[in-house]
């Protein structure tokens, strides 16, 4: 499910930036970056209204994508974890005799002391 999720973050991010690009290219009131590209002369390849329609079309199936990628995430990201039980509650028997690793009383070595971080933390004992 992690490869899903990640596929459809690519997506919605794509998708925005797409949108923000298309909407800086339109021409119009606060998108002026669109008279650059010739957006508002009449000889461009898709006419004069043709090209706001194709634009403005495109910025709209974009915005459908992002909405429901959006939404994707927000069902995924809410989804209840399959397995209900804690770890703490699953009996100790449950591990096979083969994966326990066997323990030989002899062999085991102290374990090595502690020693704080700084000296400030030590408190001195009797």
């Amino acid at each position: 499910m992690g490869l899903v999720v990640n596929v459809i973050l690519a997506v919605q991010m794509l998708t925005a930036l797409g949108m923000i690009g298309l909407i800086l290219i339109q021409h119009g009131k606060g998108a002026d970056m669109g008279a650059a590209f010739g957006s508002g002369s009449s000889g461009s390849l898709f006419g004069a209204s043709g090209s706001a329609n194709f634009l403005s079309r495109t910025t709209a199936v974009l915005a459908t994508v992002f909405f429901v990628a959006t939404l994707a995430l927000a069902y995924f990201g809410n989804q209840r974890p399959v397995s209900t039980g804690s770890v703490l509650e699953t009996p100790a028997a449950a591990v096979p005799a083969s994966a326990a690793p066997a323990v030989d009383a002899s062999a085991a070595a102290p374990a090595p002391a502690v020693e704080p971080a700084s000296g400030a933390a030590q408190i001195p004992t009797k």
